[in-house]
């Protein structure tokens, strides 16, 4: 017999589920979630756990699925998806959430789209799928074959959207994850779908695969748009790849909530096989979230390096998944304009994850007045307004210029220049860009309030000792766009392992690295182009920029990551050079360095106070050496 819960969390899911599917949800995906987590506790076999969408009524626009479009059984929990990967190879990609979408090509041409539905039938979308520019309406040759990817919409097409449904008298979105569904099943104004995008990640035809990415390789050849994607050999990089996801969560230009794990090896899957509801060769993992409201106190706009204008929201002090939070991100100009947000409104507010806490929607309006900075907060010059962002062209910014400064000290591993010390440096004078970093004479330092001759020495040997940098640290610190750890190790794994050798590379050939996809692609690119005089001028300043030993990849301290600070008996690119030979990487200090390696059992080093305070394991070279003896 069913017990009362147990009927209350079967219509509540059932309520959320068709709410979802129709483009209005109510409830986050963590509270949904949340739900089925309780009812799989109370009564593990319930059939409403097994529905994998929602089946509408009308069934004059369904169309069958050849192989049915499951969902994803998933996880919050790292170590269970430790377990899962255990020693295989898997693929990993950001999982975007939007709506699921099947598309039918014959002879190469497209006849059908379709939702996921209840996953045997799906929504007849072929009409407003032509609209989607990322969806292709006929691909090379003459195959018969299904694409199977995500339907989404990117945070500057949202907006865009907005105006335009509000132009043609309809009500305005409320988000955009909401949005997708709701145009996806609109029986006019389809042409509201051009505003929306899509990547592929899954290809179902005749021709055999060995592995899991070859497809998605094949889906970029075809000319559609395919997720990043990272190969990881025994669950390597799973926590950096998780710690980007949660980068991604708080700046990225779309919605995602996790990621997707896949088995990289297809026979894999042929033995796993599928349940009614998941295949068991795939794994979504998500961030646990809490939602609560707040109301806003104040809106502040920092000035980030390449301009940016980023509005946060000051709070009243909220407890959000075991935090207080009294600043939560308001995204860019475009969402402040769009929910026309102000000091007084309350507003729903989630955390998920550890990420900093986000703006979901206004929940009360008050009723002061909207306003937004005319000019810029730092500089005071005439801000710009381009679609949803506010820009401060002014490239003497004092702010746009710490942010790049500090961000270059913080990168290099300059020591004891802290964020203090470098706005007096600015302040006076004495620093306008990067390279007058090595213009600084140590008297120079003896300006700065209470800096004597013992710590001006000091910060100026940190700074000389920077002067040598590898390739890997240097991109980093220069602010190259797009390039994370993991891809700057691709590209030097690749043989461009030099600045000659990056700075020649073309987008065919970084298109040929795997996981590499065509838009993160052309960012690198324009970033690397846009930065030549600054590294022209580094290097007439003295800066070294040494080549990075390609990692095999392999053996004792493969997947490990190496931080090293202080006093050594071997030099230091000696020691970086034994590491990355036996498969470990050379990285800076953050929660997912493994460890750092010092012969100092104290020390006031930036680099040893973070390590030690973020928990980080702390060796010396002798059990660096009996770790690669093994």
């Amino acid at each position: 017999m069913k017990t009362k819960r147990i009927q209350e969390l079967e219509k509540l899911i059932l309520h959320h589920k068709e709410r979802y599917y129709l483009g209005h949800a109510e409830i986050s995906d963590e509270q949904y979630d949340l739900y089925e987590d309780e009812l799989k506790s109370l009564d593990p076999a319930n059939p409403v756990l097994e529905l994998v969408g929602f089946k509408q009524t009308e069934t004059l626009n369904k169309v069958e699925h050849q192989r049915k479009m499951l969902s994803l059984d998933k996880t919050y929990d790292e170590n269970d998806l430790k377990k899962w990967v255990g020693h295989e190879e898997v693929v990993s990609v950001f999982k975007i959430d939007g709506s699921s979408c099947s598309l039918i090509y014959e002879n190469g041409h497209l006849v059908t789209a379709k939702t996921r539905g209840d996953g045997v039938f799906g929504e007849n979308i072929t009409k407003k799928a032509v609209f989607i520019p990322d969806i292709p309406k006929h691909i090379p040759g003459s195959q018969n074959l299904e694409i199977r990817g995500e339907v989404f919409c990117i945070e500057k097409n949202f907006f865009i959207l907005s105006k335009e449904m509000q132009d043609l008298g309809l009500e305005a979105p409320t988000s955009q994850r909401n949005i997708v569904a709701g145009l996806l099943g609109r029986k006019e104004n389809i042409q509201l779908s051009r505003h929306l995008s899509f990547q592929a990640f899954d290809l179902i035809n005749e021709e055999k695969f060995s592995r899991e990415h070859q497809k998605l390789d094949k889906l970029k050849s075809f000319g559609f748009v395919t997720p990043d994607y990272l190969v990881h050999k025994s669950g390597k990089g799973l926590e950096e790849r998780i710690a980007e996801a949660k980068d991604f969560m708080s700046g990225g230009d779309y919605l995602i909530d996790g990621l997707v794990l896949v088995y990289d090896n297809l026979k894999l899957h042929e033995e796993l096989g599928e349940t009614s509801h998941h295949p068991r060769y795939k794994l979504a993992f998500k961030f646990q979230g809490e939602t609560k409201v707040a109301r806003i106190q104040d809106i502040e706009w920092g000035v980030s390096r390449n301009g940016t204008l980023t509005p946060v929201a000051l709070i009243e002090p909220t407890e959000l998944s075991g935090a207080v939070i009294g600043r939560v991100t308001l995204h860019n100009f475009g969402m402040v304009q769009n929910f026309q947000l102000k000091a007084g409104d309350k507003i729903e507010i989630i955390r998920s994850g550890e990420v900093i806490p986000k703006f979901l929607g206004v929940v009360e309006r008050s009723e002061n007045k909207f306003v937004y900075p005319e000019n810029c907060p730092s500089c005071d010059s005439k801000l710009v307004i381009e679609d949803i962002w506010l820009f401060c062209e002014n490239e003497s910014c004092p702010a746009k210029v710490k942010e790049v400064i500090l961000n270059y000290v913080h990168k290099a591993g300059i020591d004891d220049v802290s964020d203090k010390r470098l706005d007096e440096l600015i302040n006076k004078g004495l620093v306008v860009g990067i390279p007058d970093l090595y213009r600084l004479e140590k008297d120079d330092f003896l300006l700065l309030d209470k800096v004597k001759e013992k710590l001006a020495t000091k910060m100026y040997e940190n700074i000389q000792k920077t002067k040598s940098l590898g390739l890997a640290q240097f991109i980093s610190a220069i602010g190259v766009e797009g390039v994370s750890i993991a891809k700057s190790e691709k590209i030097i794994a690749q043989g461009y392992n030099t600045l000659e050798k990056i700075q020649q590379i073309t987008l065919d050939k970084m298109l040929q690295i795997e996981g590499f996809a065509e838009k993160s692609s052309l960012s690198i690119l324009k970033s690397l182009k846009k930065k030549q005089s600054l590294i022209e001028e580094l290097l007439s300043v003295g800066v070294v920029v040494k080549a990075d030993e390609i990692s095999s990849g392999e053996g004792p301290l493969s997947g490990l990551k190496f931080c090293l600070t202080g006093e050594l008996s071997q030099p230091r690119p000696q020691i970086e050079k034994m590491i990355k030979m036996n498969g470990g990487v050379i990285a800076g200090v953050s929660k997912n360095l493994n460890y750092l390696v010092t012969n100092e059992e104290e020390s006031s080093s930036s680099k040893f106070v973070k390590a030690k305070s973020l928990g980080v394991p702390i060796i010396n070279e002798a059990q660096l050496m009996k770790m690669i003896e093994g």
